[in-house]
């Protein structure tokens, strides 16, 4: 199997990330591994995408580290990979982390992963669905039931009043973004003026009921096609702790990783929204959960096996590689005749 991975940038990857462990996972399988940047996609003049990459080297590496110093290494050969070579492209990269100046990027990856689907590459998640899903009203498209109550507006009586029903106290977070930033815990000491206003200079706002277990944290859950990621009956699970005076228990905000308890209440909320997540090619999604409700579905570049794998001393990234090989091998048998968004989400025992 031939798999690119398209990255923000290179240069800027760390060891912990989930995209060096799937990847290295990639390599240890015996396939040929492809790492790309983003802002280096291209449209070929014979019709297909390709980009200039990292040709990972089949070596066994010692460690994380001693993989991602390969790939980053200055002397590195870059070859260019088109969609004529390649089986899968793994949509890697996070448009939140892209600086205003890089605007460009954020659905470059979804725009150029659509030239590979009509070549016959398996694309990862679904790129038209992704377009679909870029910003956070996706979530408003599934079940009532779990989600939080939330308003969307730029208008700030709009915003007020919606405070003022929910006890002043609320969430304010940007519609586009992730990773925890710019999410304001707004309650009756804090100037919801001043906030509106920072935020609603770039983006919309979403106002969200405010749960309150989110004190303790979150649980991340990753599912893959539509169900709960598994090894040995080991969930691919963590509870995210907040770390002292943050809301945010995002592992990039100092949330602090501890195994998470799966109750009922957990399993149910994944399995409703599993039809739309299959239906939409959403191959891998982290789903944070608070109490009875999603807070967020992470659809872009979901995160957190690195720490699940170390929590559950289990492979959870080589169960991730072993389903995509699955589906290459239906592929051909269809002779590529199966939809991208299908193929994506299709679950092989």
């Amino acid at each position: 199997m031939k798999i690119g991975f398209v990255v923000n940038q290179i240069a800027t990857e760390e060891a912990w990330y989930d995209t060096t462990l799937l990847s290295s996972n990639a390599v240890q399988r015996g396939h040929e591994v492809y790492v790309m940047e983003v802002g280096d996609l291209m449209y070929l003049e014979n019709g297909h995408m390709g980009a200039p990459a990292i040709k990972v080297s089949n070596s066994k590496f010692r460690n994380l580290e001693n993989y991602l110093k390969h790939i980053q290494d200055k002397e590195a050969e870059r070859i260019k990979v088109s969609s004529k070579e390649l089986d899968v492209l793994f949509l890697r990269n996070n448009p939140s982390e892209e600086e205003r100046a890089r605007n460009w990027a954020k659905t470059a990856g979804m725009i150029f992963g659509q030239i590979a689907v009509e070549k016959g590459v398996l694309v990862l998640n679904d790129p038209y669905s992704l377009m679909t899903s870029y910003n956070k009203m996706y979530f408003q498209h599934f079940p009532e039931e779990v989600r939080p109550r939330t308003i969307i507006s730029r208008n700030i009586d709009e915003i007020k009043e919606f405070y003022k029903k929910e006890g002043e106290k609320i969430i304010l977070k940007p519609l586009q973004g992730s990773g925890g930033k710019d999410v304001f815990l707004i309650d009756n000491t804090t100037n919801i003026n001043q906030i509106v206003e920072t935020i609603s200079r770039y983006d919309f706002l979403i106002a969200q009921e405010y749960l309150p277990e989110a004190k303790d944290g979150d649980t991340r859950v990753i599912m893959i096609n539509g169900k709960i990621l598994e090894v040995k009956g080991k969930p691919a699970a963590m509870m995210r702790q907040n770390k002292a005076g943050d809301i945010r228990s995002n592992i990039h905000a100092g949330g602090v990783p501890v195994k998470a308890q799966m109750t009922d209440a957990i399993r149910r909320l994944c399995a409703m929204v599993a039809p739309k997540l299959k239906k939409d090619g959403m191959f891998m999604a982290g789903i944070d959960i608070v109490g009875n409700k999603i807070m967020e579905l992470n659809l872009d570049s979901p995160g957190g096996i690195v720490s699940i794998e170390k929590l559950q001393k289990e492979k959870f990234a080589a169960e991730i590689i072993i389903a995509i090989e699955k589906k290459i091998e239906y592929q051909r048998y269809y002779q590529g005749k199966l939809p991208n968004a299908y193929l994506a989400t299709l679950d092989i025992a």
